[in-house]
């Protein structure tokens, strides 16, 4: 379960076992204890922001009533941390140049700024090179399959929006732009996306809701002239793959000879079990709440299922369906691997799995998108590959497996080296696979910053 994150702001009086007494009453509620930080030490007084996770509101509201029951301590204010993240929003446009006297002025905007224009009108080529479109993509959603939440609206799914820009350009340097839909026709979803493709150097499609999401990204992947991922269906596959090649090392499995069985088969089940049968070779059992869906599967190479068949018969099962708590700990076999990555509620918990006799259980947070696309998206922007395609996104997917240490499962989504590596993974795939339309030398390879391009 996921838990709810508050930091208690208290002001203690300084009389020795004062922070003592505070924890113990916290603890009483069954409640963990994170960071704790001063904010204020004065001669008679203290005050302290204390970071809590409860299981529910009602834990947390006990927790606070048995810190006020302490004379010695008054609680000031309950904040939700994570709502404070967000505040303002979690991204924003900058210049790059800054404009800080006339001369300046006149060579980034008027007059100096015609000559620019002029030349890219002539030469489009140059757009790379004096426009920002070259390292920009395009985050597209109409909000109608934001994480687990389901359809709840391109503007309430912004905050996801938000974070993934904001990682883009903190892990690779790419800007990321967020692009709300309010329209949920697929061709004139498709219609304006093409519109807008001038302005970008690619395009993220993030959260649509199957089926409409395949229709959508063939076409658009077919019609323009620059790369088009859907994160959901790409994204999660690379992961998913490079987490269980580690998961099949760690236990012994051979993976091409293993039975994989999905649960759930939108975007992310469907599009796994396509690049597990390219990867493998063997087809995976797969089950869905709808018969299109499972048609869809069988379609694409996989073998229909059921969910009791799958937990009986799979030594992998992957589950991606939204359904917290869909998998019974009771149908779990000894030994299996189970993946429950649906976020942010899981199938079945980790502990759960593990306790019910999986060999090794991961959820959502661990296996995470974020480990596959900000260098699928800078890799394929580096070598100016018009599309991304099985090698690039393989050559992703061995990369992250390869940069995950000795018993680890993935490495940390946080780490630039792992960006880094894939970066130049997938480049060097787009290169071999003749997609590459910018040259890259060996001092490109050899660079170990993606934040800026060498050629810069």
């Amino acid at each position: 379960m996921e838990k709810i994150v508050r930091t208690l702001r208290c002001k203690n009086a300084n009389i020795p076992g004062t922070l003592g007494k505070l924890a113990t009453a916290i603890g009483k509620a069954g409640i963990d204890i994170g960071n704790i930080a001063t904010v204020h030490l004065g001669p008679h007084y203290t005050i302290r922001d204390i970071d809590v996770y409860a299981e529910n509101e009602e834990q947390l509201n006990q927790a606070i009533n048995e810190v006020s029951r302490l004379k010695e301590v008054s609680v000031l204010q309950v904040r939700d941390a994570v709502l404070e993240f967000h505040k303002n929003g979690k991204i924003k446009m900058i210049s790059t140049v800054p404009i800080t006297s006339l001369d300046t002025l006149r060579k980034v905007y008027t007059p100096g700024v015609a000559q620019v224009c002029r030349l890219i009108e002539s030469q489009p080529i140059w757009k790379d090179t004096y426009t920002a479109i070259p390292y920009s993509v395009a985050i597209v959603t109409d909000g109608t399959a934001i994480l687990g939440l389901g359809d709840i609206g391109p503007v309430a799914g912004m905050p996801v929006m938000e974070g993934k820009a904001a990682l883009l350009q903190q892990l690779v340097g790419v800007s990321g732009i967020p692009i709300l839909l309010n329209i949920k026709d697929s061709d004139e979803i498709v219609e304006t996306v093409k519109h807008i493709a001038p302005t970008f150097g690619g395009i993220q499609l993030e959260d649509i809701a199957s089926p409409r999401c395949f229709y959508i990204e063939d076409r658009l992947a077919q019609e323009l002239d620059i790369p088009v991922m859907h994160d959901d269906q790409k994204g999660t596959a690379v992961v998913t793959l490079a987490a269980l090649i580690n998961a099949c090392k760690l236990t012994k499995v051979t993976l091409q000879e293993a039975k994989v069985g999905l649960i759930g088969l939108g975007a992310a089940g469907l599009s796994i079990g396509k690049f597990l049968l390219q990867y493998t070779g063997n087809p995976a059992m797969g089950t869905a709440r709808t018969e299109a869906s499972v048609k869809r599967h069988a379609e694409a190479g996989g073998i229909p299922s059921s969910l009791d068949e799958i937990m009986q018969k799979a030594d992998i099962v992957i589950a991606t369906t939204g359904m917290r708590g869909l998998i019974d700990p009771s149908k779990v076999r000894k030994r299996q691997i189970i993946f429950a990555l649906s976020n942010p509620y899981a199938e079945i918990t980790p502990e759960a799995a593990r306790a019910a006799g999986a060999i090794l259980a991961a959820d959502g947070r661990s296996v995470n998108n974020l480990l596959g696309y900000p260098g699928i998206w800078r890799g394929t922007l580096d070598a100016k590959a018009g599309k991304i395609n099985y090698e690039m996104l393989k050559a992703a997917t061995l990369a992250i497996a390869g940069a995950a240490a000795e018993g680890e499962l993935v490495p940390s989504a946080l780490d630039p080296k792992v960006h880094l590596a894939v970066t130049h993974a997938v480049a060097r795939a787009a290169v071999e696979s003749g997609l590459a339309q910018r040259q890259l030398d060996d001092d490109y390879f050899a660079n170990t910053d993606v934040k800026e391009p060498p050629w810069a």
